[in-house]
């Protein structure tokens, strides 16, 4: 734990990132009863309501908010509930969601003409080591189009963040909120098109508490808790405290699913999680340490 860190925010920081992991198995009970677009839906409109009600409209362009709610909504999310309905396990998808941090790092040296320097090769090459190791293992509970589907749900994520980070909100929890009324009727949208009302209606009178109780964790719990903690956390300690903890989130959801769900976890898995893991922790970690090291050098 970070000296820096007092015991109390280190918790903080521990359940948000126990609930952003745990949440991968959330959505998989939740997905038992729900198709999985319309689960989007549900879950960014109980974002949005009540939340409109105690946030004030963000000071950012509404172009702004419409491609954040866009690329996280739709984007992220639709994508990752499609491919953990049936084409990847919860473990592995709170894993291989997890490169979003190199597709936010390449799209923002792409907008800055930065190079990607050495150490961040390297993450790269480590993280892209994983990812094969999952390529080669595909089987009945991952396959190649459940991979793709996270990667490109990765990929939505990262611009998202590139969103975020030129929208500059002053109070993240009010963008989320906001950015979920452009999220919400195309999910609903394409939940008609592809899921068709049939489906939609009979999940509607069928699905159960337990089933409700999931999604409202997923928008209370994994959105409204989770970034207002987080962004608690970040106004008071610097990020290069707080955002390695991140890491975490794939511990959790491995673990959880492995206890919840009884997903094995054989030596490629552990592996694969290895090399991603180490990639995101040589990225992040690798500055501050370098930073440290010419300090007493």
């Amino acid at each position: 734990m970070p000296a820096a860190l007092p015991l109390r925010h280190f918790l903080l920081a521990l359940a948000v990132v126990a609930v952003w992991g745990i949440n991968f198995v959330v959505i998989k009970f939740a997905l038992g009863q729900l198709p999985p677009i319309l689960m989007a839906a549900l879950r960014f409109g109980l974002v949005l309501l009540p939340g409109l009600f105690f946030f004030a409209r963000p000071a950012v362009p509404l172009g702004n908010l419409a491609l954040y709610g866009l690329l996280i909504g739709a984007g992220q999310f639709g994508l990752l509930y499609v491919a953990m309905n049936g084409h990847i396990s919860p473990g592995l998808a709170s894993l291989v969601i997890q490169v979003q941090v190199f597709f936010t790092i390449g799209l923002a040296m792409r907008l800055s003409g930065e190079r990607v320097r050495r150490f961040q090769w390297i993450a790269l090459l480590l993280a892209a080591g994983g990812i094969a190791v999952i390529v080669l293992h595909t089987d009945g509970s991952t396959t190649p189009l459940g991979l793709f589907l996270v990667l490109l749900a990765a990929l939505a994520w990262a611009g998202g963040n590139i969103a975020a980070k030129q929208g500059a909100p002053a109070n993240i929890l009010a963008y989320v909120v906001w950015s979920s009324a452009f999220a919400v009727p195309p999910l609903i949208a394409l939940s008609l098109a592809v899921e068709g009302w049939a489906s939609i209606s009979a999940a509607l009178r069928t699905a159960d508490a337990a089933a409700w109780a999931a999604v409202a964790w997923q928008a209370w719990g994994n959105s409204l808790f989770g970034y207002a903690a987080w962004g608690w956390l970040l106004a008071r300690h610097p990020a290069a405290t707080i955002t390695p903890m991140a890491m975490l989130v794939p511990v959790f959801g491995m673990g959880a699913s492995a206890l919840w769900l009884d997903e094995s976890l054989p030596l490629w898995k552990l592996t694969a999680a290895a090399l991603v893991m180490a990639g995101l922790a040589i990225n992040l970690l690798w500055p501050k340490l370098r930073t440290v090291l010419a300090a007493r050098g």
